[in-house]
């Protein structure tokens, strides 16, 4: 069995094919698209966050709708730039929307990919300490938030406050139990892998990572995950870790979808470079009538080694396409390769 949720980008431009030709419509259409998917059974509605760009940028208010509008889909994010985030600031938000969801709040972090402008966070008001760097600073604020999600009290009460206090430190409300279990980072290379191990949180592999062995993107995911799940047995810590994979797959059953993606011509994995120097191995995408997608899925060996699978989806084509694909992936794929 594998969980199975979409992820969406949430790409908005006025171009004459987009279905989103505002930041509105990307936003009620993500809303709409997590509501259809809870009713075809999906498992997981995640959202990437870029800034500066016609993309999702700010998660919290769509994940709360999202969460007052569904009953049982989790709810996510892969991933949250923590470059970019205010802890405290952040855990009041991310505690808010938990709790308006019912605990279903899958949330996804990192210290963040090249984005749209130079030193963006600098506009947030964030500079790197001394001798650190942007990456290290990310970290910073991802483990100074991630032990803010203990809960514990830390801020010295006014003696007289306007509203009586409970008795010892503060902590920032609102508070979610359970929430700091549902942490997962995203991890680009074997090392940041196994850094987040040793903190407690779970996993997100996305469709690039650092080209660390020259092998196949799928082999050197699948090692990634394996060395992930070895640190977290070392570390000692007492629950199962979660491990997502993010995947482009297209069942061509009809018209549309070899009108979309017939001739995709992305079959072969592809190198590039992240930051001008870091050589980075880029996952294929899948396209193929379903009994040959079967057996193209059930020779990806990260696929087989995480426990969820994140489809991305074209938003601009819309919310009844995209439902069209999660659906024939549910029926025609999961079955064949007993994900469901």
């Amino acid at each position: 069995m594998k969980k199975i949720g979409f992820l969406s980008f949430g790409h908005w431009t006025a171009s004459p094919g987009s279905e989103t030709q505002s930041a509105a419509d990307v936003l009620l259409q993500s809303i709409d698209l997590a509501v259809e998917a809870e009713r075809l059974g999906v498992d997981g509605a995640y959202f990437r966050v870029h800034h500066f760009a016609r993309q999702l940028a700010s998660p919290f208010p769509l994940l709360a709708a999202v969460g007052a509008k569904t009953k049982k889909i989790e709810i996510g994010t892969a991933v949250i730039d923590m470059r970019y985030e205010n802890p405290h600031y952040m855990l009041e938000d991310a505690g808010a929307a938990d709790l308006i969801s019912g605990g279903r709040l899958q949330l996804g972090i990192s210290r963040g990919s090249p984005e749209q402008v130079i030193e963006g966070w600098r506009y947030f008001g964030y500079e790197p300490a001394e001798g650190e760097t942007d990456e290290e600073m990310g970290r910073r604020h991802a483990t100074e938030f991630f032990e803010l999600l203990r809960g514990e009290g830390f801020a010295q009460p006014n003696p007289r406050p306007m509203f009586a206090n409970p008795p010892g430190l503060l902590r920032l409300e609102p508070y979610s139990e359970g929430l700091r279990e549902r942490i997962w980072w995203g991890a680009a290379s074997n090392a940041t892998a196994i850094w987040a191990a040793k903190l407690g949180m779970n996993l997100q592999s996305s469709t690039l990572k650092f080209d660390e062995t020259g092998e196949p993107f799928h082999v050197q995911q699948a090692a990634q995950i394996r060395a992930f799940r070895s640190a977290w047995k070392d570390a000692g810590h007492t629950r199962t870790p979660r491990v997502s994979v993010s995947r482009s797959i297209f069942p061509l059953v009809d018209s549309r979808d070899w009108a979309y993606f017939g001739r995709s011509g992305e079959e072969a994995d592809k190198i590039g470079f992240i930051e001008a120097n870091k050589r980075a191995i880029f996952g294929r995408s899948y396209a193929a009538e379903p009994d040959v997608l079967v057996e193209q899925l059930r020779e990806d060996q990260a696929i087989a080694e995480a426990d969820t699978l994140l489809l991305t989806v074209p938003n601009q084509l819309g919310v009844a396409y995209n439902a069209h694909v999660m659906e024939a992936i549910l029926t025609t794929v999961a079955p064949a390769l007993g994900w469901r």
